[in-house]
């Protein structure tokens, strides 16, 4: 998305979603739900428009916010991921019966993918390509003092609590960290956008081209809704299909799978971005693309998911099991060594890689 510039398959993903979503509508029988005899191949195209507008939403987001400047910009781009995320989410966890932990794994996922995966796949390829790199150490540390705050309150206390149920909050504990989550990221993001702006690094050169014009910002703002909206429409139709397509197999944990396999489409379009920053040599903006996504992710998806979860009055289970609490501490030990002297190379890459592969190993054979 470097120069905003929009591709056109961004124009057309969302419009083909919104397309066979109202035809869905329109002709029910054919809905994966229903397991018609299109419906195979009927989920597969929704998964793939899914994707596709997924990517849209990132790239006209990144217009809307050069146009609106900040902090409104950053509260686009966070708020539209958060949108598909939660849209995804709450089709799979209220799809047949009730998935009371695909929340926690989601958001567990996230953090995983996110500080050992393309973490650490920036660290390593831009430590091969520039042998070492800067970063504002001060921004990183400000990103990682608040995700590993909300990471224990809300993914390792609830296993403390004095519940009914472990692992869960009582309703009241549950809005109350609710908004604890929401107070802390809007302080945070006053922080990186207005009162030490300059800690999160200038953007490098070679990003962005100025300010779009009215016109494109209107089309962009207009795609943006209707991305999200096909997001949101195909949400349901793609649960179907996820879950259709893993009952296939005999998984000791379904539940950490799906929040996987949602966590990484969800985090592909700013993944490539983060990925690609840093081959530039552009890590702070990278690591700002990473961790950003990160922290709206336990910030902001974990409260909306408790708000659907009182309204419905179905549980959800925030306390991690022993093996996702001891590698999620891990990761946050290793990020904390790796952005600890304000340079990085390839070795911390490898490390965090390391880390990721185990994860991965970890969710077939927990």
């Amino acid at each position: 998305m470097s120069g905003h510039r929009i591709a056109p398959a961004h124009y057309a993903f969302p419009v083909l979603a919104l397309g066979l979503a109202l035809a869905l509508i329109v002709w029910p029988d054919l809905a994966p739900e229903n397991h018609g005899p299109a419906a195979t191949a009927l989920s597969l195209l929704a998964t793939v428009l899914l994707a596709g507008a997924a990517f849209a939403t990132v790239a006209h987001s990144d217009v809307v916010a050069s146009r609106l400047g900040q902090p409104f910009g950053t509260l686009v781009l966070t708020l539209s991921v958060t949108v598909i995320e939660v849209s995804v989410i709450a089709s799979l966890m209220l799809y047949q019966e009730n998935n009371p932990t695909l929340a926690r794994e989601s958001v567990l996922s996230v953090i995983m993918i996110v500080t050992s995966g393309i973490v650490g796949l920036c660290l390593l390829l831009g430590g091969f390509k520039h042998r070492e790199q800067e970063i504002a150490q001060q921004g990183v540390t400000g990103y990682l003092s608040v995700i590993i705050a909300l990471g224990v309150m809300l993914l390792i206390l609830p296993n403390e609590t004095h519940a009914h149920t472990r692992g869960t909050f009582t309703p009241f504990q549950l809005v109350y960290m609710a908004f604890v989550s929401i107070g802390l990221y809007c302080l945070f993001l006053y922080m990186q956008t207005v009162r030490y702006a300059e800690h999160f690094g200038a953007q490098q050169p070679g990003h962005g081209s100025g300010m779009p014009d009215g016109r494109r910002f209107t089309v962009a703002l207009v795609m943006l809704l209707l991305s999200l909206g096909a997001v949101v429409a195909l949400a349901r139709h793609v649960a179907a299909g996820v879950e259709t397509f893993l009952g296939q197999f005999q998984l000791a944990d379904p539940d950490a799978v799906k929040g996987a396999l949602l966590a990484a489409l969800v985090l592909m379009p700013e993944g490539i971005s983060a990925v690609r920053a840093a081959a530039r040599n552009h890590l702070q903006h990278s690591l700002n693309i990473a961790l950003g996504s990160v922290l709206a992710t336990i910030a902001l998806t974990i409260p909306a998911m408790a708000a659907i979860s009182i309204y419905i009055g179905k549980p959800m289970v925030l306390g991690l099991d022993p093996e996702d609490r001891t590698l999620m501490v891990l990761t946050f030990v290793l990020c904390i060594l790796s952005f600890g002297t304000g340079r990085t190379n390839a070795l911390t890459g490898i490390v965090h890689l390391i880390v990721f592969v185990v994860y991965v190993m970890l969710l077939f054979v927990p």
